[in-house]
């Protein structure tokens, strides 16, 4: 893009804090506008590295004197008044988490004892668009849960990905000016198809894996509930005998891994832009609440911190499942809407530092750094340092924190003594080593900025996760690169990313490059490496179907009694039934009546699951054809049942195809087989060629 100033466009006019106009200021030199070639701290002090914390040794732990950290992060953690400068876009549940006790051996943590049952607060978003973007945009979804245990909160702040685009936390200003709108014009919103971001990440290519998960399915989840969540860093968990394990937090839906088609995502952003929000509060209100189990990834606590050759410490890599299980330990219940937006969804405050016994941060330099923002990050966009007097970040337990005054403080501190030691109030609040105690382990090394070398391989994951995919999973890993990168308008940026490719894997390339009407560059993609299928998001048997919608095609006259057979088969399930039909009101009289929940005019066939035409029905309305057309072509399962099977041919639909159920009328068999194929949540065998499955 433009580096500079352009004739048709205008800033404000030079003045003095006091209003005199400044005269003499040509275009393009605005003395407020920044300068220089160097690269420079807001003090001017020139800096000669803008990637690398300052660590204790490569390995270690960052350092509180980096003076250039802190103003970095400090100043974008204050650039958004008053929305979240990233995750802007949520939406969250309360529910409760209970421990199945398995995780006992490994950590003191008391939320994860057997039995136990935790309060929790859920909150799921987008990172890169504003409060008032669209909820099915490609991108990363956020994945926070705060527990509110009896040992004080604690926040497990993760995404729908176990891995991000940078290693080291004093890069997350740059990925995200890179992928938030071009300053200049503000466009586009939420999404990456533009310049600058993939200018940074061709350029940066430790972001290469986490590219490849955000351009597949993932970036595109079907639902809230149909979504993984991960805790990207490595952890230390500590048990009572102050034995160590690393490990790895996994949330595992009950309903299965599932995602939208990329022009089912489209369509939902322009009708309905709330379609994610819309589908967790409408589930929680149905009785179908949302279920995750979360999952321990444990590994052993060695010197190096690595494992089968994986340093555990960047969060650009991922263990797959067949190297190191995920032992499931509790499971997540989401099953009551907040009362309020603002004073919960938009007013909760997570921090990877609000930790219990029994759980410690590593030296992962991501997780450093953002030990140091999410709470400076508060404080700017709730107002000031007593955030957590507001309900929703209250901790269920007692709170004796010798902390005072400060904006919107609302507590009636009683006493004299807010201070430590004390004499006249008995020493007391009490502190003791029964309270939160960091494991002693020894920090050493050389004042450096740099990474470890095993942090340099920005490519062999991304291959392993690219050979993992099924072929339709792999096409539409192709589309979305050949779309985003189409939208690109530097042909050099086109080309780089081309170069990165071809690190990966020479079909990938290929097929993109091809897309793009470009040559394919040759790379080194990693040999020998050996696919894991957990990363696949194919089901091979049917799943839960509760939450899902299925659309029934009626009319007047249409075979009533059989949709009642199918709507208490569905809710049998958890699943939901919608009645569709050109005109509100109800079909049928009496016992056998169902009311009309969507008319043509007001729905599309992103918001079903699956599309079935009653026996009897008889619709005219041109819309109809396009519901049925697009439910087809996004792979998802029709059917018909007595003369319905004619409006299904009549909007041009092979009734022959995978995954199109025909039946003389609505029984319990055909309920059950309309219900089980729902369950695989697509048919694949209409996307994929034969012989590529």
């Amino acid at each position: 893009m433009p580096p500079k100033r352009q004739r048709d466009q205008a800033a404000p006019k030079p003045t003095s804090p006091t209003g005199k106009v400044e005269v003499g200021v040509s275009f393009g030199d605005d003395r407020r506008a920044q300068a220089g070639e160097h690269l420079t701290t807001a003090q001017g002090l020139r800096l000669s590295d803008t990637d690398h914390s300052l660590k204790a040794g490569a390995r270690g732990p960052s350092l509180l004197e980096d003076f250039h950290l802190r103003e970095k992060i400090t100043h974008f953690d204050h650039e958004r008044i008053p929305e979240r400068v990233v995750h802007a876009r949520g939406a969250a549940a309360h529910g409760t988490f209970r421990a199945y006790g398995n995780a006992e051996s490994v950590t003191k943590a008391g939320f994860l004892a057997k039995g136990r049952e935790t309060p929790v607060f859920t909150r799921f978003s987008t990172v890169l668009g504003s409060r008032g973007s669209a909820d099915t945009v490609r991108d990363v979804r956020g994945f926070a849960v705060k527990f509110y245990t009896e040992e004080g909160n604690f926040d497990l702040v993760g995404n729908n990905m176990p891995v991000f685009f940078i290693q080291d936390g004093i890069k997350f200003p740059d990925v995200i000016h890179a992928g938030k709108p071009h300053p200049d014009r503000e466009i586009p919103q939420a999404q990456t198809a533009h310049d600058t971001f993939w200018d940074f990440v061709s350029l940066h290519t430790e972001a290469t894996h986490h590219v490849l998960w955000a351009m597949s399915d993932r970036g595109i989840p079907r639902s809230y509930r149909t979504m993984e969540g991960f805790g990207v860093h490595t952890f230390r968990l500590v048990n009572t005998a102050g034995e160590t394990s690393l490990v790895k937090f996994h949330w595992k839906p009950v309903a299965g891994v599932h995602s939208l088609v990329w022009e089912e995502a489209q369509i939902a952003a322009g009708a309905d832009p709330d379609f994610h929000r819309r589908d967790m509060a409408d589930g929680i209100e149905a009785g179908a609440p949302l279920e995750y189990e979360l999952g321990l990834q444990l590994l052993p606590d060695t010197p190096d911190e690595t494992f089968e050759g994986i340093d555990l410490l960047d969060p650009t890599k991922i263990v797959p499942e067949e190297l190191a299980e995920v032992v499931l330990v509790g499971k997540l219940t989401l099953d009551r809407n907040p009362t309020n937006y603002f004073a919960e969804t938009e007013q909760v405050a997570f921090h990877t530092g609000h930790l219990v016994p029994g759980i410690e941060i590593t030296n992962d330099p991501l997780m450093q750094a953002r030990m140091f923002s999410y709470l400076d990050t508060q404080l700017t966009r709730l107002g000031g340092p007593n955030f957590t007097q507001l309900p929703i970040n209250c901790p269920h337990v007692p709170v004796n924190d010798n902390l005072r005054d400060g904006m919107h403080q609302t507590a009636i501190h009683q006493g004299v003594t807010p201070y430590k030691p004390n004499g006249i109030d008995g020493d007391r609040p009490i502190a003791d080593d029964t309270g939160y105690v960091h494991l002693p382990r020894p920090v050493e090394g050389v004042k450096v900025r740099a990474n470890p070398v095993s942090f340099d391989d920005h490519f062999t994951q991304a291959t392993l996760f690219w050979l993992s995919m099924s072929a339709v999973e792999k096409a539409h890993i192709v589309e979305a690169f050949t779309f985003e990168l189409s939208k690109v308008y530097e042909m050099a940026i086109r080309e780089r990313e081309l170069a990165v490719l071809a690190n990966v894997d020479g079909e990938l390339c290929a097929r993109v490059a091809a897309g793009l009407g470009l040559p394919a560059p040759t790379g080194k993609p990693a040999k020998g490496v050996v696919p894991s299928p957990a990363l696949s998001q194919v089901p091979v048997a049917p799943g839960p179907i509760a939450g899902r919608v299925i659309g029934v095609v009626a009319s007047p006259g249409a075979d009533v009694p059989g949709i009642a057979k199918l709507r208490k088969a569905a809710e049998a399930r958890g699943a939901v039934v919608r009645v569709i039909a050109e005109v509100g009101g109800q079909l049928g009289k009496g016992a056998t009546k169902e009311v009309v929940e969507r008319t043509l005019l007001a729905t599309r066939s992103v918001e079903f699951d699956a599309v079935v035409v009653a026996g009897g029905a008889t619709v005219t309305d041109p819309r109809l054809p396009v519901l049925l057309q697009e439910a087809f072509r996004h792979c998802k399962v029709l059917g018909a049942w007595g003369g319905g099977a004619d409006l299904l041919r009549a909007a041009g639909i092979d009734t022959d195809a995978p995954g199109v159920l025909l039946a003389d009328t609505m029984v319990k068999a055909s309920a059950i087989a309309l219900l089980d194929a729902v369950g695989l949540h697509r048919v694949w065998d209409r996307a994929v060629p034969a012989g590529e499955a």
